[in-house]
């Protein structure tokens, strides 16, 4: 029963999409690592290698960013699917990691001459944080009894997603995609968009 639990959890399944195309990311590497490069790594123009949207969010750049974004999705995940289903859950996933790597290499691009690249789900698992912040229960008191204003959310939701950018800040870390991640993390938390109403009254029963 729990070892069944565990392979239908959207979580592990992300695990295990890592640790396969970081398998395969080795093999080629060995190869060629320019190879390797140009069919995971997100790079303009996007057009000529469109492939590398989804493969540039489950591909790692070493075994260390592997396991730290490992570990961060465990965390994040494990909560939030709980209130969701795996579709949304994937979907969610591999549609803020796209965002994300979207946002590092345009932005990135107006103030860089070099040619920007990203690859690594970091975008996406601070879009699981943003939403854990920004869907919870304490959440929504809190803010139901500030009654903050659309301009003071929009205002409040950058200054959490700047702090969050600032707080990983270091040497080669895609910052711009982590602050998109975030952002789009905190919008959708508010908006509750994972959100199952039957998935949430089973696990409320549970609970009780």
């Amino acid at each position: 029963m729990y070892d069944m639990r565990l392979s239908r959890s959207p979580t592990m399944q992300t695990l295990v999409v890592f640790c396969v195309v970081f398998a395969l990311q080795s093999v080629i590497r060995f190869i060629s690592p320019a190879l390797m490069v140009n069919l995971f790594a997100l790079a303009p123009p996007v057009a000529v290698r469109p492939w590398t949207l989804p493969l540039s969010v489950y591909a790692h750049a070493n075994l260390g960013h592997l396991l730290s974004n490992a570990v961060a999705l465990l965390f994040a995940g494990l909560l939030i699917e709980r209130v969701t289903t795996r579709f949304r859950f994937h979907a969610y996933f591999l549609t803020v990691g796209i965002v994300a790597g979207m946002a590092q290499i345009w932005v990135g691009g107006l103030f860089s001459v070099n040619t920007p690249a990203v690859l690594g789900a970091s975008g996406a698992v601070f879009g699981l944080f943003g939403y854990l912040i920004a869907g919870n229960p304490v959440t929504d008191a809190v803010l139901g009894r500030l009654h903050l204003s659309h301009r003071a959310q929009i205002a409040v939701v950058f200054v959490l997603a700047m702090l969050a950018t600032l707080m990983t800040a270091s040497p080669g870390v895609a910052l711009i995609a982590h602050f998109t991640g975030f952002a789009v993390g905190l919008v959708a938390g508010r908006l509750h968009i994972l959100r199952a109403e039957t998935q949430a009254t089973s696990n409320d029963r549970a609970v009780q």
